[in-house]
């Protein structure tokens, strides 16, 4: 790996001794790219020129900061981030009572197709490395002067489907040297890759599992979202189980309300039969609207119905609060209407 930015601290030991150097080296510049979140060896005030010289083959990863809007509202900033390559992502920071809290891309688009989801519709450019997971909450930590305490991955792309780089993330992360954000304060969202689901229980991490279910059958849930053309809920519910069972942690599940699609009292209650038993939490969506899709958000009373009906049978629901509404919320919308705009003046 040269990708210096995404190497663990042991990897940056091996790379110090390869190249003639002493093993102190390592954790110098692991501080640096992780603590003081360095773009440059020359911000690296205690590293000898020398090595400097030797590294310049070991490019560091850091993104451009292309726009940020700020919501006058709340106060939530969305982000949007240029890479090495030209392909764009984007990131929110989102301010609560309890601390700051983060939402990171993990993919440049992405191709799992869910139909409410600005994010999916250019299809998948490609997975993020370690090291840009990394700089989205390294770039807004420095650009607010504030320290993050939570860290979402749920922005743009399926988590899942870029599972070694995630890994690795969550390790660079939570380790001491760097931000070291315990792994209760990171949250993972998955549309439910099933084999990946029963590896990931096997890493036994200690973070929250946030799995997208938003129907309560099969039928509804392959219109809104064709990986459960591959995986039945059965399935998927099974591989849930399975994840608590190993890890302990209670299981998110997040449910957007559609108007007339997923939203009706009946769709609560086969909801609730369906997740009977099972240590777990629905977190209620009003659904963002999307200019390419027909889908309307339900309404306030809806919403609100959905939940009674659901906590009447013994399953704990809360409802989203709605972060930036006066922003591009949704996921995927800044990314596509910079791209869009790009492309129309070429």
């Amino acid at each position: 790996m040269t990708d210096i930015k995404s190497m663990t601290l042991e990897e940056l030991k091996e790379l110090m001794e390869s190249i003639g150097e002493k093993a102190f080296r390592a954790k110098q510049i692991y501080g640096w790219l992780h603590q003081h979140f360095a773009v440059s060896y020359d911000e690296m005030a205690n590293i000898p020129k020398s090595l400097k010289k030797k590294l310049e083959d070991y490019p560091i990863t850091a993104l451009e900061m292309l726009d940020v809007q700020i919501s006058k509202i709340d106060g939530t900033r969305k982000y949007l981030f240029r890479l090495n390559d030209g392909n764009t992502i984007e990131s929110v920071l989102m301010r609560y009572r309890h601390g700051n809290s983060v939402c990171i891309s993990s993919q440049a688009g992405c191709r799992m197709g869910c139909r409410f989801c600005a994010s999916t519709i250019g299809g998948l450019a490609r997975n993020l490395l370690p090291s840009e997971m990394l700089d989205q909450i390294y770039r807004i930590q420095e650009s607010t002067g504030e320290r993050i305490s939570n860290v979402v991955v749920m922005g743009s792309g399926e988590p899942l489907d870029n599972y070694d780089n995630l890994l690795r993330f969550i390790r660079l992360l939570t380790e001491e040297g760097g931000l070291h954000l315990s792994q209760r304060n990171l949250t993972v969202s998955t549309c439910g890759l099933v084999p990946q689901l029963y590896d990931l229980a096997e890493e036994k991490l200690q973070m929250t599992l946030a799995v997208s279910l938003h129907a309560s059958n099969d039928e509804k849930r392959r219109e809104l979202m064709p990986i459960a053309k591959k995986y039945s809920i059965d399935e998927l519910l099974k591989a849930c189980r399975n994840y608590f069972e190993k890890t302990g942690r209670r299981i998110t599940f997040e449910y957007s309300l559609v108007a007339g699609v997923n939203d009706s009292r009946e769709d609560a209650l086969e909801l609730a039969g369906l997740l009977k038993g099972l240590n777990c939490h629905v977190n209620l969506i009003p659904v963002n609207p999307v200019r390419e899709r027909s889908f309307v958000r339900s309404t306030r009373e809806a919403v609100e119905n959905f939940k009674i009906n659901l906590e009447k049978c013994g399953i704990n629901g809360t409802i989203r609060r709605e972060m930036g509404s006066d922003i591009d919320g949704a996921c995927g919308q800044l990314r596509k209407r910079y791209m869009e705009k790009t492309e129309s003046e070429k």
